[in-house]
Order: structure tokens, then sequence, then C-alpha cells
């Protein structure tokens, strides 16, 4: 039995085989983001219908991720491993051969499942194998596995895209897919045997039902507008629902998603900027390459590389951002990363009407550095104020609140701009131009909540005691 003392050759490469995975998920969401003007064209389909390819993707995760603690208890990391990456690879072979957007739609939703059972899997390996004194490094590291997806994802979607067609970007994956399998099931392990345990179905459903409906009301309110009945009744069968799903989980002991530890003000706070980082990055991903496209008239390659330079920027700093945390403590990188992504979100506002190439990109580099400083220590910093017991029912509700953020992040803003499409139809540039300012605004407000969430961490919270 490996000792926790030190971080051992195999726990590095079980965590980046699953991050792989969790990798693979990002890079496809990222490069289909950037064709999404080319499916419009060849599928005959809407901005609103368009942007479920990531959004059913997120909704997906954002119900699979909270089983992740029962599964962690009832099956092998191993066996959780191979499941998830044959759903993956069965979801991309799918979507590479979809004769319609139904089964395209469909071969997402399957790789959703996959990416649910990966994510949490890797943070999990983290939390349960690796020292505490490495900790803000290996959730650097699983954070820059993920984060260098937004780099390679829009400029191979474009490229992709340009050179071979949009299934190039699923067939692209298959190899690497086929890498993380190998290397998983020959390094991951666990140390705690595998226990009875029963899943809470009722509490699933009715989570399930409380996060669709939410989608789907914000998704709505593009062509039914924000007070029409249909959305206004669809928010309030989602609130009834998550409420119902939470008070239940209060009165089990093995509750699907253990809502007791956001009783902790730390943790409840550091998830919260979490899921708040994730909607601006997730809205900014999907904003960038469509105005480029439909508004600054450049092609999906380009559009896709003004991704890159930010998105590499972001995935270096989020190590550094955790050898900081080890050395320094929290607040340096939270609080930086903070006022960066805040200022950035605030100029991409300002500037919008002027937005050029060159200065797309250097505002998301200075976004991305924000946010590659922010996200991983706030999570490190976050989990650290629970008790050991309760690390994987932490990890457990952040990755399903970040999936969650990411949905929302990508309806709302797809949402804003439909909007302003489908007022001024034959004057595509300009009512896209006029959408994505409105939704920068929107990705501000958001900015500047998890800017609050920061100050009372730091300012009113700042000398309590961590867990044991």
């Amino acid at each position: 039995m490996e000792s926790k003392q030190k971080l051992t050759p195999r726990v590095v490469a079980s965590v980046i085989a699953a991050g792989i995975m969790s990798f693979s998920g990002v890079v496809v969401e990222s490069s289909m983001n950037v064709t999404f003007p080319t499916l419009m064209g060849e599928f005959g389909i809407s901005t609103a219908v368009v942007q479920w390819i990531t959004t059913g993707y997120l909704l997906v995760l954002s119900i699979i991720i909270p089983t992740s603690s029962y599964l962690r208890r009832r099956f092998t990391m191993r066996t959780l491993f191979i499941v998830g990456a044959s759903c993956f690879l069965a979801g991309t072979l799918a979507a590479a051969l979809a004769p319609a957007f139904p089964v395209l739609l469909a071969g997402r939703l399957v790789q959703g499942v996959g990416t649910g059972v990966a994510l949490p899997l890797m943070f999990n390996i983290i939390l349960e194998q690796v020292p505490r004194k490495s900790m803000g490094l290996m959730i650097g590291i699983a954070n820059f596995i993920t984060s260098t997806a937004p780099a390679i994802g829009p400029s191979l979607g474009g490229f992709l895209v340009g050179a071979a067609g949009w299934r190039a970007v699923f067939w692209a994956l298959v190899p690497l897919v086929l890498v993380s399998f190998v290397m998983g099931a020959a390094c991951i392990r666990q140390e705690a045997r595998p226990e009875p345990s029963s899943l809470d179905i009722c509490g699933l459903i009715v989570l399930a039902i409380g996060f669709a409906c939410f989608i789907f009301a914000a998704n709505s309110a593009s062509s039914a507008g924000w007070t029409s009945p249909l959305v206004l009744g669809l928010f309030a069968v989602a609130a009834v629902a998550i409420a119902l799903f939470c008070k239940r989980s209060l009165s089990q002991p093995d509750a699907l998603l253990n809502v007791r530890v956001l009783r902790d003000p730390v943790f409840a706070l550091s998830a919260l900027g979490i899921l708040l980082v994730q909607f601006c990055t997730l809205g900014l991903a999907f904003l960038i390459p469509n105005f480029a496209q439909l508004s600054l008239g450049i092609g999906a390659f380009t559009a896709g590389c003004l991704l890159v330079p930010g998105a590499l920027a972001g995935a270096v700093q989020a190590p550094l951002s955790g050898i900081i945390y080890d050395r320094l403590g929290a607040g340096v990188s939270i609080i930086t990363g903070c006022v960066v992504t805040l200022a950035s979100t605030l100029l991409f506002f300002w500037l919008a009407p002027t937005l050029t190439e060159p200065l797309i990109i250097c505002l998301f580099v200075l976004y991305s550095l924000g946010k590659g400083a922010n996200l991983p220590s706030n999570m490190t910093n976050g989990l650290a104020h629970l008790a050991s017991g309760q690390n994987a029912d932490g990890n457990a509700i952040i990755n399903t609140m970040q999936q969650l953020a990411g949905a929302i992040g990508t309806v709302f803003v797809s949402t804003v701009v439909a909007s302003a499409q489908a007022a001024d139809p034959s004057h595509m540039a300009a009512a896209t131009a006029t959408g994505t300012q409105q939704a920068f605004l929107l990705v501000v407000a958001f900015a500047a909540a998890e800017a609050v969430c920061t100050a009372i961490i730091f300012g009113v919270f700042k000398n309590r005691k961590r867990a044991v």
C-alpha cells in the first residue's frame, strides 16, 4: 500500500490519464463552439438550437457528476475510469458518423456521461492519494490539463472545419482517448475497498428535473421572452425541484450530494465563486468566436485562434498559482486573479464597439491569466476548509456547480445574442455585435459577484480555522 506521504509516479500517471479524458471533453466542447456557424448552415438550425451541442453536454455533466460520491464508494476507480472512457469513445464515434443533428446531439450527450465520470475521478485521485503539501500543485496541474484544451480546441476546430469538415473534430479525438484508456487501465488504483451503497434514484430524478427545467427556461427565453408564462413556469418548477432535493439531502445520511458541506461559509463562497468564474469563461468562449465570424467576417480557423494565446496563458498560470498557494497561501492568487478577471470583462464590455482581432487576443489573455490564478486556488482553499472525510462531497458539489454554470453561461449569453439577432435579422453582423455587447455586460455582472464572494472570504472569514 503506497503512502500518502510521497507523490509517486503511478499517482501522477493516474491523474494524467483521467485528465486526458477531461481534456478531450473540453477540447471537443471548445472545438464545436467554433463550428456553430457551419452546423447552422448544414443542418438549417438557429443559434438557439445549435448551442445545445454545448448546453446539452454540460447538462448531462451536471446530472452525472452528483453521483460521483456514490460511484466512488460503490465501484473501484479503475472500473469507473474504464466505463467513462468507453462511453466517451462511443459518443465520439456516434457524433463523427451522425447523419442528422439529433444524432450528433445524442453523441454529445453520451460523451457527457463519459466526461461526467472522468472529471470528478481526476480530483478524487488527487484528494485521496496526493500528500497535502503537494495538493495545491497537483490541483494546479489538473487544471492545467483541462485548461490547455481551450487553447487547442478553437484553433483545432477551425482548422479541421476548413480542411476536412466538422466531423474530423471527433475523429481526431479517437487516438487520444485510446492512449488515455491504456494508461488509466494500467495505473489507476485505490486503497479503500468498494462498499455496498444505494443510489438515491428519487433524489437524482428530482435534481435532474430541476437542472433541466432551469436550462430549458433560459433557452426558451430567446424566443418566448423572459417574462412569458412558459419561462416563468419552468423557472418555478426548477426552484421547487432543487429546494426539494436540498431538503431530501439534509434528511438522509447517504445523500446523493451532501449539501451539509455548504454550511461551511468559506467552502460555500469558494464554490459560488468557482461557479461564477465558470459562467464567465464559457460565456466568453461562446461569444468571441461567434462575434468574430458573424460580425468581423473572419474565418472559423482564425476565429478559433483568437482564443489560443489566452487559453495557453491561463493553462500555464494554473500550476503556478498552485505553487504560490502552497508557499504563500490562498489570498495572493485568489485576490489578484479576481481583480484581473473583473477588469478584463469590464474592458470587453466598454471596448465592444471597437473590438479588433489583436484587441480581443489581448483582453482574453488578461482574462485567462486572472482565471488561472483564481480558480484552482479557490478550489484548493474551499476544500481545505472541509474535514478530510468531506472532500469527495465537496469535490462533487464543486464539479456539479462548474458544469451547471457552464451550461447556464452558454445558454444565457447565446439567448442574449439570439434575441438581438431576431430583432434585426436583415442586419446579422450589426445585430450580433449589439447582442454580444449586451452579453458582455452580463459576464461583467457575474465577475463582479465573484469579486464580492472573494471580499467576504478574505474580509469576514480571513481568520477562520480550517478543518482537520
